[in-house]
């Protein structure tokens, strides 16, 4: 089943109250506040959209609260891409699905990434394959995107704030739209 922009605004509005798992901010604010930096950062619009979707997956397909806490990878990552396929392209599914490895490949590469990462993302960084070794590290930052996708991992990291002011998701939705947009017109060359 593809979703429209209206069926995320729908699933945004219907379960972005729950928390963000181990976090002090709800899975909405958490998607706002990566979006908000993106935007901040002078990010394009596919890259943005990446930002406010790229957990999604959480929202799609219920595991309860914190499931790194009961020992479970929800692979949220690729969860949601069947979803967003026929929506938008590889700029922005591309850095959704590379964001929890670039969070390994961080921590292989940048002194002191491992030790800022919350509670929560260091339980789950062990379930998702751990720190990635120098021949993973070389071969993911080869891959396209990748840099893209450390991009949305720093938003994804400082987007946890409990007191962020930040755009409705309203704001966002013309980013989704453009992508989209771009997604289209890309089919039909």
């Amino acid at each position: 089943m593809s979703l429209t922009i209206e069926d995320i605004v729908h699933v945004f509005e219907a379960k972005g109250h729950e928390q963000y798992d181990g976090e002090p901010v709800t899975q909405l604010g958490h998607a706002l506040q990566s979006a908000h930096l993106a935007e901040q950062a002078g990010a394009g619009s596919a890259l943005i959209t990446a930002a406010l979707l790229h957990d999604l997956g959480h929202l799609l397909h219920d595991f309860g609260n914190t499931p790194t806490r009961q020992g479970l990878d929800d692979l949220h990552q690729y969860r949601c891409l069947p979803f967003l396929r026929a929506l938008f392209g590889p700029r922005t599914l591309e850095p959704i699905r590379l964001h929890v490895d670039a969070k390994r490949f961080l921590c292989a590469r940048e002194p002191g990434y491992f030790e800022s990462l919350s509670a929560d993302s260091r339980r789950s960084l062990v379930l998702q394959g751990g720190i990635f070794d120098e021949a993973q590290a070389k071969a993911f930052g080869d891959l396209p995107f990748a840099q893209d996708a450390v991009r949305v991992r720093r938003w994804d990291d400082a987007a946890k704030s409990a007191d962020a002011v930040v755009p409705p998701l309203s704001h966002f939705v013309r980013h989704m739209k453009i992508s989209a947009t771009v997604r289209g017109s890309a089919q039909t060359r």
